[in-house]
């Protein structure tokens, strides 16, 4: 039997992350096919796999910092992780922690490598089930980090820590439902607490307590008896906790059948450690992977009614707790399915509501809401119809999915037919919301394009999981949204993919872009020194010219562009730019380049006061 730890320090934590991510690895198909409760999206799964994707990337961010700072190689043991770090969003308290000074060579402390697996997975939760684990392991970390003379590296500190876990969970689901993951999560944390011996014991007796509570979820929603499946959310937790039991006994649990609801046949082979099963019925599976537009439901909240709210809004939160209170308290009054994780600065929200201007205006009153995810629910969506009422809907066979900086431009590219993802200024979008996007889009094969440098390896990302998910994504790395309208321009879905990549690809790459914007701070540029307040006039990313006069600026940021030749110029106007800057532009390149044609757009709040494009 391979050696395995004997108590709970940095290493297990990290085993168990690779252990966790490699079980719903598994059994994410599996997950994803039996989630019914209470809209079958089938993503389930797929969310609880990206969130453990997210945590187990931070803890191998803490070992390579404490590696780093030790000055020699990383001890081996630990499972690989996958390419995630960007997931930490520039928090850098949390690799900031692994590598203290004073730090004992062997490895880093526990404290450390608890707080980065959570951490980690709050932000890079995916879906209502992942912020649920989220807060989850927040719990566990509250316990296994606190500074105390108790030792919780023991079985007796397991067991408190997935109590604790259980509790917050509950009480972070404005209105908890039993028969989903929170029911799975308590009886965990019962049958340990009953557990005596060392970290082993009690992880296997929590997992057998979680199986068995699996197991009854079908008794306890009627979604999910009438389904013959049990809750997805349970069962992704079940595998959570198999790999914990793997950690401390170097064997994952033996395969064991949920008993089968009379009447029901089983779908597909086991998978993972609890071997559900699952009624064929073409009113519950036919829809299964045909619903990405939607995103994910509570799991844990109530069921919604017929006719139940409009959009689902997800965002992250910079907030003190008093004004997370009195965010509930608002939220729940607005809509449905709340929940609200984190703690210490940092929270996750989520809701469905009517007005989702509202719910993100009560995150702006509450603090500094970011990665803001607004989906519309369909007027034939199961959230709104009910889910056996709602027909199938066929795949798209082409979409173009585009990052724009603006909502005027977002109007232009939707106009279009493409589907957006909108940058504001200073947030940029996570691979996620790419994903997510590109779900949106509903298509076999997708066209990517980023619009900023800066997101190519985010863009790059999404592009990989939409891959694992089954569609087909050419990523054209384009690096402005001038760029992308150019290559949307001559996109035609008609022609073979291959041909219709290339065309856009030559378009984009055809075409020189430029930006004029106001500078932020006193900063060297490859024009000279300029002062906060200068008018910057960057042209592919480099600052060109620096001047006084906005108008003159781009003037001469578009004499620059057009002497290397041009045949058409693309200018997107932001909100702030002034009001006859277009006709000036315009009058100017019909007086001294004859053959150039110009063509203006309102970009809205985009950041940049104007961008141009020459092509």
């Amino acid at each position: 039997m391979p050696q395995v730890p004997q108590r709970l320090d940095a290493s297990a934590v990290r085993a168990w992350c690779g252990f966790a991510l490699r079980a719903l690895g598994r059994a994410r198909e599996e997950i994803d096919a039996i989630n019914v409760y209470p809209v079958a999206d089938g993503d389930t799964g797929t969310n609880l796999y990206l969130t453990v994707e997210s945590a187990t990337a931070a803890v191998e961010a803490v070992f390579a910092g404490h590696a780093a700072l030790a000055g020699g190689k990383e001890a081996p043991g630990g499972p690989e992780a996958s390419d995630g770090r960007e997931a930490l969003d520039g928090h850098e308290a949390v690799t900031g922690q692994a590598v203290s000074p004073g730090r004992a060579p062997e490895g880093p402390a526990l404290a450390d490598a608890v707080h980065a697996m959570a951490h980690g997975a709050l932000i890079g939760a995916r879906g209502n089930s992942g912020t649920i684990l989220a807060q989850l392991l927040r719990g566990m970390a509250q316990v296994l980090a606190a500074d105390s003379d108790a030792t919780h590296t023991d079985g007796q500190g397991l067991r408190l820590a997935l109590r604790r876990a259980a509790d917050s969970a509950r009480q972070a689901v404005v209105h908890p439902v039993e028969g989903t993951v929170l029911t799975v999560a308590s009886a965990a944390a019962d049958a340990a607490s009953g557990a005596e011996g060392d970290c082993g014991a009690v992880a296997r007796a929590a997992y057998e307590g979680a199986r068995a509570a699996l197991a009854a979820t079908p008794g306890q929603l009627a979604v999910l008896e009438r389904a013959g499946v049990v809750d997805a959310g349970g069962r992704g937790l079940v595998a959570v906790l198999g790999a914990l039991v793997e950690t401390f006994t170097g064997e994952a649990p033996a395969a064991a059948a949920v008993p089968v609801l009379a009447g029901h046949a089983r779908v597909g082979a086991d998978s993972g450690a609890t071997g559900l099963h699952a009624r064929v019925d073409a009113a519950v599976t036919e829809p299964l992977g045909e619903l990405g537009e939607v995103g994910e439901c509570a799991d844990g909240t109530p069921a919604p009614e017929e006719g139940g709210p409009a959009f689902e809004v997800i965002y992250l939160l910079e907030a003190e707790d008093a004004a997370v209170a009195r965010l509930r308290d608002r939220l729940d009054a607005l809509g449905d399915s709340l929940v609200v994780v984190g703690g210490d600065g940092l929270w996750n929200v989520h809701v469905h509501v009517d007005d989702a201007g509202a719910a993100v205006e009560a995150g702006v009153e509450a603090g500094r809401p970011y990665r803001i995810r607004i989906t519309h629910f369909g007027l034939d969506d199961a959230h709104t119809t009910g889910a056996g009422s709602r027909p199938v809907r066929e795949r798209v066979e082409r979409a173009v999915v585009a990052v724009v900086p603006g909502e005027g431009l977002a109007g232009l590219y939707a106009e279009a037919g493409a589907t957006t993802v909108l940058a504001r200024p200073g947030e940029p979008p996570a691979s996620g919301e790419l994903v997510e996007a590109v779900r949106r889009a509903h298509a076999r094969e997708v066209v990517l394009l980023p619009n900023d440098a800066e997101l190519r390896h985010t863009a790059a990302a999404a592009a990989e999981q939409a891959r694992t998910e089954g569609v087909r994504v050419a990523l054209i790395p384009t690096r402005s949204a001038v760029q992308g309208i150019a290559a949307l321009a001559v996109h035609e879905p008609g022609r073979r993919f291959d041909e219709d990549v290339v065309a856009m690809t030559s378009a984009a790459g055809a075409t020189r872009y430029a930006e004029v914007e106001v500078a932020e701070r006193q900063s060297w540029t490859m024009a000279g020194i300029c002062q906060a307040g200068d008018i910057l006039g960057l042209i592919e990313g480099d600052v060109a010219v620096i001047g006084s006069d906005v108008t003159a600026t781009a003037e001469a940021v578009l004499n620059r562009m057009l002497a290397a030749g041009g045949e058409m110029v693309t200018l997107v106007l932001g909100d702030e730019a002034p009001d006859t800057i277009a006709a000036h532009l315009e009058s100017r390149v019909r007086e001294s380049y004859l053959a150039v044609d110009t063509v203006v757009y309102r970009g809205g709040r985009q950041g940049a006061l104007l961008l141009i494009g020459v092509e």
